[in-house]
């Protein structure tokens, strides 16, 4: 029989929900989108059914979104916030208590599809089984809300007849066994019930007094516009505030490319900004600093500002220009980002900041402040540092806690780890004790010691005793002897040395106590489990963390990501066309020519190479250039080596072409400009994306120089009809090409259009190989091979992250056959698995290897290849702990505007 509702002639929720499930055992209902709401006016009568109340309901998500369960349940997390669902529901605790405890229980079960696989789910409909077995279905226009059940005008047909409840059964049925149908996320679950029980912080002193590091970063967007933090990032964050509210951070953080270290330093940094009142300074590579800046504030919400060389340029891109170079110490953000070039060309502002006192101090690549005197057998010579090195070891001393971050903390040789301890110690005694310790005095013996190379007899206790008392390791490392002797010597927490005679002045039985702890601390082997190097170095790889299960998961620490990596066997280097390999040849002979005449550095007389190895486009267009304007080389956008070199090198003013070099150009751009075949490069790129299929799968093409970019996206748009073809680059250059036409669009455009599958393929300069989450796309193509080879990692980051909805990526290098680029391949393919396993990626001092190559100096690259170790020095004995932290569970965070407030005052 047929009931006819109208929420003008009565209440909809009394006079029909709530009253239709008193005598309910069942519910299955056909929603618009999901709201709490329904808690409100079915709560009590969903909890008091015998069975399930089943609500299908509508998401905003794309069926590219639903690819896998994976990437639904991420796409729905980040929906679910983007409602902000902390502040929309805030003020109804008691209902949201209920929603959770309804969903926990099974009593309420929800699953979401998306809405372009059936379009918008306007139809309104539900069946209610009852306890006698009859069963009733309405239809309707009323939501699953407050106002829909409440407050708006709503019309509803009843109609118990069995024809009509299979017919909405059958349609409620084929929604809730879609294959697009997923159930709501734990996170949602779990975020339910935070909300629920969040109180609000609104003083940054009443946060001082508990200082959780969760309740600072739960409602960031890296949590609620992304995907959370993982353990290892919560561990070291949590380890460097809690060392800093004792005595001050002092560590390396070492882990492997693609592990998220920026974010892990950041939020350190804004832990300490909070907790204290002094700057935080932020030391990166010129090419790195702005990205710095984008992560800090579009990641984690926190402003900050960049030196540029002409002033400080803060988070909304406003400029407060210099006046004079005191002006470096007035930063107006309590964060400051200043590039590492500002520090090694020994300028004025230097010396103004070693004039402050600092909270911490960060340094990104951190490998770059190095001694100028290595190599064999002067392990024990006192450091002649470079530039950077020489101000951090300065710095070091006017902050309370400094955090060095590098991939590859031994380039070379072990005791390059060894200096980056140094830097640190000079500001505390905890890191290799004081002037005296034997880890100071002594470093090639330390490493030899702790890498096993040499044994201490464990019967010369006097010896051992000298490596352990100075620097003495905490309490917190073993209570029952560390902890012990700090107790019976009453030393401080923040001591570290303990005196020569400190034991001669105790009485007897004290000191017989103690050796016996001594005795003990030496057979839990003190040199392997307890060394400075472990202490303050911290290093995870990738590996570890996916191939270990975390007891309390059942699950690793990291989704595994297999990569499937092409291109790297020899018969895949791309062979060129004898125009385009007569073109290359060219080049080869005009940085012969620069070699024979000029004192300028590798990267000078290497450039055209450099740039022929990416695209012959890239080739003709810089050979232009240099026949128009010698000084282009001065000026190359490129250009980082001044991140590396404390003096840098160039062409003198008067230096011009010689006519046989100026033949070299012409001869190269008129034999491209002759000869109009496709690059093969690009051939192979088109046969990846269309006949493989990769172009399904989403990809991004990477190549080092903006005309090689720019160049394959505009060919592939004109090739591919209709697609949308991203360029991502610095500066103002990012767009979109379709049919060969460039629209200008930010890079946060295009990050966007990439998450909601608008852009299938994006092609970016490295301005891309950081900073930027790319999981939805699940192939890369590395158009060149950067001569720094640690920029491929970098890439490879992009898509081999957290939140990948591909278990397999796929990844292309390209390479011309007989280039650099090849001959280098050649050179290193037997160790570069093995470099690779060793330190996790490719230490950036083989960039020098390419260099020689292109000047045909073989022999040269060949000893800088043989000077690898064979075996990492540190393997096993880096810092792998990882606890388990929760803090999406937490409840109590810090006001919002109070966090930034404080982080917006400047120095």
């Amino acid at each position: 029989m047929i009931y006819r509702y109208s929420s003008r002639r009565t209440r909809l929720d009394s006079h029909f929900l709530n009253e239709k499930l008193k005598n309910a055992v069942s519910y299955d209902r056909i929603a618009g989108y999901f709201s709490s709401s329904i808690i409100e006016v079915a709560g009590e009568a969903i909890e008091n059914i015998e069975g399930v109340c089943r609500v299908v309901c509508n998401s905003e998500l794309q069926k590219d979104d639903f690819v896998t369960i994976s990437a639904a349940v991420n796409g729905l997390r980040r929906e679910w916030c983007a409602a902000k669902p902390e502040e929309k529901y805030n003020n109804i605790p008691e209902r949201l208590k209920k929603l959770y405890e309804l969903i926990r229980s099974g009593k309420l079960q929800i699953k979401v599809v998306p809405n372009d696989v059936f379009g918008l789910i306007h139809g309104k409909a539900g069946v209610i089984t009852f306890k006698d077995g009859r069963k009733t279905a309405f239809i309707g226009s009323v939501n699953e809300t407050l106002t829909g059940w409440k407050l708006n005008y709503e019309i509803l047909w009843e109609d118990d007849s069995p024809e009509a409840v299979d017919w909405v059964q059958e349609e409620f049925d084929h929604f809730w066994n879609s294959p697009y149908a997923v159930a709501l996320p734990e996170f949602v679950v779990e975020d339910i019930k935070r909300i629920s029980e969040r109180k609000v912080i609104y003083s940054v002193d009443e946060w001082k007094q508990s200082p959780e590091p969760a309740s600072t970063v739960v409602e960031s967007p890296i949590y609620r516009e992304e995907l959370g933090l993982w353990e290892h990032q919560k561990y070291f964050i949590s380890l460097a505030f809690e060392s800093h509210k004792k005595n001050g951070a002092r560590y390396v953080l070492a882990d492997t490319v693609g592990l998220g270290k920026t974010i892990q330093l950041a939020l350190a940094a804004q832990l300490m900004a909070l907790y204290g009142d002094k700057p935080i300074l932020v030391i990166a590579p010129k090419t790195l600093i702005w990205q710095w800046q984008d992560e800090l504030y579009n990641l984690l919400d926190m402003p900050s500002a960049v030196w540029d060389g002409k002033g400080w340029v803060d988070e909304n891109g406003i400029k407060y220009p210099a006046n004079g170079y005191t002006a470096i110490k007035k930063c107006p953000r309590r964060i400051g980002i200043v590039p590492q070039s500002l520090i090694t060309a020994k300028s004025e502002q230097v010396q103004e900041l070693l004039n402050l006192d600092y909270e911490c101090v960060i340094v990104d690549e951190a490998h770059r402040a190095r001694r100028k005197n290595l190599g064999p057998g002067r392990e024990n010579e006192k450091p002649i540092p470079n530039n950077l090195m020489k101000f951090l070891l300065e710095i070091s001393k006017r902050t309370k806690s400094m955090l060095l971050a590098t991939a590859t903390p031994v380039q070379l040789y072990p005791i390059e780890a060894w200096d980056l301890l140094y830097i640190l110690a000079q500001g505390s005694d905890a890191v290799l004790g004081n002037v005296y310790s034997m880890w100071q005095r002594y470093p090639q013996r330390a490493l030899d010691l702790i890498t096993g190379k040499e044994v201490i007899d464990r019967a010369d206790v006097s010896e051992y005793w000298e490596w352990i008392r100075n620097p003495f390791p905490p309490a917190s490392e073993d209570e029952t002897t560390f902890g012990f002797v700090r107790k019976q010597l009453r030393m401080a927490d923040n001591e570290f040395v303990i005196k020569p005679d400190a034991l001669d002045r105790l009485d007897e039985q004290d000191r017989l106590r103690i050796e016996k702890r001594i005795r003990r601390i030496i057979d839990n082997d003190f040199l392997m489990n307890h060394n400075p190097f472990i202490r303050h170095i911290v290093r995870r790889t990738r590996s570890y963390l996916e191939n270990n299960v975390n007891p309390e998961t059942g699950e690793p620490y990291l989704k595994n990501i297999e990569v499937v990596l092409m291109g790297e066997r020899d018969d895949e280097a791309i062979i060129l066309p004898p125009y385009l390999q007569e073109a290359y040849n060219y080049a080869e002979k005009f940085c012969e020519l620069l070699k024979e005449r000029t004192k300028i550095v590798g990267f000078f007389k290497t450039l055209l190479l450099r740039r022929m190895g990416s695209t012959m486009i890239a080739g003709k267009l810089t050979a232009e250039r240099i026949l128009s304007n010698w000084h282009y080389l001065l000026v190359e956008e490129d250009y980082e080596g001044e991140e590396n070199e404390d003096e840098l090198q160039s062409p003198s003013e008067e230096l011009s072409l010689t006519n046989e070099e100026r033949e070299c150009l012409e001869n190269l751009i008129e034999t491209l400009n002759l000869n109009q075949e496709r690059d093969p490069k690009y051939n192979l790129a088109l046969k990846l994306l269309l006949e493989d299929k990769w172009i399904e799968r989403g990809c991004i093409i990477f190549s080092q120089y903006y005309d090689s970019a720019y160049w394959i996206a505009e060919s592939l748009s004109e090739d591919i009809q209709g697609m949308k073809i991203g360029l991502y680059a610095g500066g103002e250059k990012s767009g979109v090409f379709v049919n060969g036409v460039f629209e200008r669009k930010d890079k946060e455009d295009l990050k966007q259009m990439v998450r909601r599958h608008e852009l299938k393929i994006l092609v970016s300069t490295d301005a891309a190989s950081e900073g930027l989450n790319l999981q939805t796309l699940g192939t890369l193509i590395n158009l060149d091979l950067p001569w720094n080879p640690t920029r491929l990692e970098q890439r490879k980051g992009r898509i081999q992250r957290i939140g990948q909805v591909y278990d397999k990526v796929y990844i292309y290098n390209m390479r011309y056959k007989g280039s650099v680029e090849d001959r280098v391949h050649q050179l290193l393919s037997q160790r570069f698995e093995n470099i690779y396993n060793m330190f996790g990626q490719i230490p950036d001092v083989l960039e020098d290897v390419w260099v020689h190559v292109a000047l045909n100096e073989i022999e040269e690259a060949k000893k800088k290849i043989d000077a690898l170790p064979t075996k990492h020095p540190f393997e096993l004995r880096y810092h792998d702990h990882i606890g388990r932290i929760s803090w999406e569970n937490c409840a109590v965070v810090l006001d919002n505007k109070e966090r930034k407030k404080h982080l917006l005052s400047g120095w």
